[in-house]
């Protein structure tokens, strides 16, 4: 048996990909940990594993909410500076508390999801293999692919090339805090410095929780990145109540934009507008960021939730229109459910431009939504048969990645060789 510990990012996306992962390492006979912000503790308790609290005084009950909150309210560049200062933040707290309290808990091996880039450096002062989990879009570096705050769409030309090398750039200028904040605590615990932003990632086995058929055609990624597919499981969420019985029978379209950009009312409005005239029933979850009473009375009288069950409602949905969150795109995939994107910030705009690329979906960028841009993109989703064949197309996909099962053996490899598990040429 191995103790693991588990660092992520405190919001719901990172903890719906790594408590499921940590629930199978723990069905095997292993025994996990996440160690995390006060306001992950309740979800990490419902989901069966233990918890250590880091960060209490910087982090108390309440703050990461209070934090979103705001998030939910930005977009574009605005919003994915705020992402990094509150990701620097939770760097410079786990760095701090981190090794002390793993060590003490007896762990024996790291995984890091690769929003917490700090996590790698905590397991090399400690001493003990990591491996990363990509949540969202994979982060890695990388020319021949745009950077993953872009709805750029991919192309082999040499002026992509340039173009997504400056993007990068710009990119490098943004994320600098967080890359100051552990260049610090590796030259005072004598650790060599990184010199590439990929540095940071596992040279043991790497995860995506997304197929090889969603991603871009990547030119560098290290022989031991691992296309596993979605891992998301009910069993790892705490349950949600919703009135089934409103449900009318026509084709359902399901409306999130998640739980962090989610604040944005005139999107739902807008929204609503659009599919008031169809033959089909809408459904809006707000992600917890209000409640539907106060809500201005939106047309078509869709039905509307504070959350819902997800993951059921998508097996019932005819189409989901989403912010392009890397958790939704993958649960819609994985029940063969095509998608209208609207991304908001961070990763959305790169998962955005995957779900047009692999044909899944249409894409309404937020600066240019309208009623009927968006009428328009729910019009081809719900009446053209290639976008429902390119979802069910990449949900077998997802089914033959191998999941959360084919991760933790990747896992155990790695714990019981301390070497690096390599990839199959052929995903």
């Amino acid at each position: 048996m191995t103790h693991f510990g588990i660092i992520c990012p405190g919001s719901t996306g990172p903890l719906n990909t790594m408590l499921p992962l940590g629930q199978e390492l723990q069905r095997r006979g292993h025994r996990v940990t996440l160690f995390g912000i006060l306001d992950t503790q309740s979800k990490t308790l419902a989901a069966g594993l233990e918890f250590q609290a880091v960060g209490n005084e910087e982090f108390p009950t309440g703050a990461m909410a209070a934090s979103f909150t705001q998030l939910g309210k930005l977009s574009g560049l605005a919003a994915l500076q705020y992402t990094i200062n509150l990701l620097k933040e939770g760097a410079a707290v786990m760095l701090r508390d981190a090794p002390a309290s793993l060590k003490a808990s007896g762990v024996e091996a790291l995984l890091v999801n690769q929003g917490s880039v700090e996590g790698g450096t905590v397991a090399d002062f400690l001493d003990i293999p990591f491996v990363t989990v990509c949540s969202a879009v994979v982060l890695n570096r990388d020319p021949s692919v745009p950077p993953f705050n872009t709805l750029w769409e991919y192309s082999p030309a040499w002026w992509a090339r340039l173009r997504n090398q400056m993007g990068y750039l710009l990119l490098n200028r943004v994320a600098k805090p967080i890359r100051d904040v552990i260049a610090e605590y590796r030259q005072e615990w004598n650790l060599p410095p990184h010199s590439h932003p990929n540095d940071p990632y596992s040279q043991l086995a790497q995860l995506s929780q997304a197929p090889f058929e969603f991603e871009f055609p990547r030119q560098e990624l290290p022989p031991w990145f691992h296309f596993t597919g979605s891992y998301h499981s009910s069993a790892s969420r705490e349950p949600v109540s919703f009135p089934y019985e409103k449900l009318t029978g026509k084709p359902l379209i399901y409306a999130s934009m998640g739980t962090l950009q989610n604040r944005l009312i005139g999107v739902f409005q807008d929204i609503a507008l659009a599919c008031e005239g169809l033959d089909a029933q809408l459904v809006i979850s707000l992600g917890g960021s209000a409640s539907p009473e106060s809500l201005p009375q939106l047309a078509g009288n869709p039905l509307v939730v504070r959350y819902a069950p997800q993951l059921e409602i998508l097996t019932k949905a005819t189409l989901m229109v989403t912010h392009a969150g890397m958790n939704t795109t993958m649960e819609c995939l994985k029940s063969g459910v095509p998608m209208v994107a609207i991304p908001v910030a961070n990763d959305q705009p790169g998962v955005a431009a995957r779900i047009a690329w692999t044909g899944a979906g249409e894409v309404v960028p937020l600066n240019k939504l309208s009623v009927p841009r968006l009428l328009s993109a729910i019009g081809k989703v719900l009446t053209e048969d290639s976008y429902k064949k390119n979802a069910v197309r990449l949900q077998e996909a997802i089914a033959r990645a191998g999941g959360v099962s084919r991760a933790a053996d990747i896992i155990e490899q790695v714990v019981s060789t301390r070497k690096p598990v390599l990839a199959q040429s052929l995903q």
